[in-house]
């Protein structure tokens, strides 16, 4: 999974379409895209490799690294 930000919809939709052609030139026949139509959020799915591409205020929004980020416990005091 990869997830990265554009700086405006204009930028977004570029990515995605650059994106999904080299995707298709590598043999990946099958890659959906969702979202195109506004480019606050786009979903390239290509199988084994997904895309997210955010505007920066809808990445924070949604924050999606945070699903996959290890919440690592304070260390404990030991008692002697």
């Amino acid at each position: 999974m990869i997830v990265a930000s554009g700086r405006s919809q204009r930028h977004i939709s570029a990515m995605a379409d650059h994106l999904v052609e080299k995707l298709r030139h590598t043999g990946l026949s099958s890659v959906g895209v969702e979202g195109k139509e506004s480019c606050n959020w786009v979903l390239i799915d290509a199988g084994d490799i997904v895309i997210h591409l955010f505007k920066p205020e809808v990445r924070e929004m949604y924050h999606l690294e945070k699903m996959w980020a290890v919440v690592v416990p304070p260390p404990q005091e030991m008692a002697l």
